[in-house]
């Protein structure tokens, strides 16, 4: 059967419920990893994604973060956070649906090189690895895939010579994620679409940032190599960003053949 999984950093999905409704009606994607749903959980507005066709598991906390997996088969062995820092709860969760382990991350942004959040992102990434290597094997078919923070090459940002020590991108972020994939994993996106000008992320401050193509691929998903085999197509959906009340990010989808 096909699978199309996707990410998208909803920035606030009370805010958004509307267009993510709209969008899931028109696209209908089996499985919807969300990022800063910036709900807490008894005002997660799960009767209307119910009522949608989805199946779901999510974590949060008012104003800020939250993560959540949709899915039109049923959401399996939800977890939450890493299992020595409570606080991660709502940036972390993993999950089954139809026998492929979901990660669904919201990686800290991390505010300025020089900033404790900063280097709580690196470490962040670092027990992440741990994560995967004490829960999961590589050998398995897993899909991670979220709002990383991280725009790993010079052709994943717009202008990488003026941006370059963001800490979003970086050669130390850089090397954190690559640390991560070394544990098994495969850039789907990438596999399919080596192009310039893709892009997940337009900030708000930026006038006309889609048409004029200043944006930052943040987004992404990451699958184990057999899995990653499995995958047809992979693409990022630019046209939400253009409709009213946007988030700043868009989603990132891939097919897999499973």
């Amino acid at each position: 059967m096909k699978l199309t999984v996707a990410t998208y950093n909803i920035n606030s999905i009370r805010v958004r419920l509307p267009l993510l409704l709209r969008w899931l009606e028109a696209v209908h994607p089996d499985v919807v990893c969300l990022q800063e749903t910036k709900v807490q959980d008894n005002d997660f507005p799960a009767l209307e994604l119910r009522k949608a066709g989805y199946d779901m598991a999510f974590c949060g906390q008012k104003s800020y973060n939250g993560v959540a997996i949709l899915s039109r088969h049923l959401v399996r062995g939800a977890r939450f956070g890493f299992d020595s820092e409570p606080k991660d709860r709502s940036r972390l969760i993993t999950a089954t649906v139809c026998g492929i382990g979901i990660v669904n991350s919201y990686v800290p942004q991390g505010r300025s090189p020089d900033h404790e959040m900063y280097t709580y992102k690196l470490a962040w990434l670092g027990r992440l690895r741990k994560h995967l290597e004490a829960r999961f094997s590589p050998d398995e078919p897993l899909i991670w895939l979220g709002d990383f923070n991280i725009a790993p090459e010079p052709i994943d940002v717009y202008d990488p010579k003026r941006l370059s020590g963001h800490v979003c991108f970086n050669p130390q972020v850089t090397e954190a994620l690559n640390e991560v994939k070394t544990w098994g994993l495969v850039d789907v996106f990438r596999k399919h679409v080596p192009d310039e000008g893709q892009y997940s992320f337009y900030d708000y401050r930026a006038k006309d940032g889609v048409e004029r193509g200043t944006g930052w691929r943040v987004d992404h998903i990451l699958a184990t190599g057999t899995l990653a085999e499995k995958s047809s197509r992979a693409w990022i959906d630019v046209d939400l960003r253009t409709q009213e009340k946007p988030s700043d990010h868009v989603p990132v989808l891939a097919t897999f053949e499973v």
